[in-house]
């Protein structure tokens, strides 16, 4: 069974998120995904949270439709963030990297490294991280916009790493045709989705383009150019606004 997913999504159960989990399980379902891959920030959370956390994604989610829960961590400088799934017990705040890893792998959990390019958090990469991680996020919709992370691509294809495309939804801003395509044995269940990431069956889809397209450095150098337009744009239009406002 082929899956299409949503991942890195944010509900209001982070503490910048702006939708319900109902909500965003509406909002995906009628785009045609079939998994929401939810992934939390850790500030201000605890194990009993976590719990609940679970209970109202399985409440959520329906025989056709699985909202799956998971927390992003940083660790003390927010600079390095992993993405996690599973039954993982709550690591705790400002866990190191390494030991969260660790953490989550001894859980039989899934690690994913989060938009390497914010911050330069790719610097902070370490050779010994890439038997402890299932994945790389190599397209960030929030943080690389309308084209892929060169740096993401680079520990991909350095490592080994199974490419991840992320929204990393917070708003409607972030709603772009980026599509996490997960081969899954057996039924929609949390169980089979998770094993089918530990088994590397996962493909990242962006604009129709596939990871085994975008991971080839040579996109890089096509796909930056509509990338620099939008932030162009984005640019002139904010100047805009404020030439505006200054004459009300």
């Amino acid at each position: 069974m082929i899956l299409r997913a949503a991942c890195h999504v944010h509900s209001t159960w982070s503490y910048d998120g702006s939708w319900t989990i109902n909500e965003l399980s509406q909002l995906f379902k009628g785009r045609g995904y079939d998994v929401v891959l939810l992934t939390e920030h850790d500030r201000g959370w605890s194990e009993e949270k976590r719990l609940r956390h679970r209970n109202e994604c399985r409440t959520v989610s329906s025989d056709g439709f699985l909202v799956i829960s998971g927390i992003e961590y940083s660790e003390s400088t927010n600079t390095n963030h992993v993405l996690t799934w599973g039954d993982v017990p709550f690591a705790g705040e400002n866990v190191p990297t390494v030991d969260l890893l660790r953490h989550v792998k001894i859980h039989e959990g899934i690690c994913v490294f989060a938009h390497p390019a914010r911050k330069n958090a790719w610097k902070n990469f370490l050779p010994e991280w890439k038997d402890l991680l299932d994945g790389v996020e190599v397209w960030n919709r929030k943080s690389d916009g309308w084209a892929p992370s060169e740096s993401g691509i680079e520990i991909a294809n350095e490592y080994g790493l199974p490419g991840y495309v992320g929204l990393d939804f917070h708003t409607r801003k972030q709603l772009c045709p980026i599509t996490l395509r997960i081969d899954v044995d057996g039924g929609l269940t949390e169980e089979n989705v998770l094993l089918a990431m530990q088994q590397r069956c996962v493909t990242g889809i962006a604009f129709t383009v596939t990871s085994d397209t975008f991971l080839r450095p040579v996109f890089r150098s096509v796909a930056v150019v509509p990338e620099k337009i939008r932030s162009i744009g984005a640019f002139l239009l904010k100047c805009t606004q404020r030439s505006v406002s200054q004459f009300k």
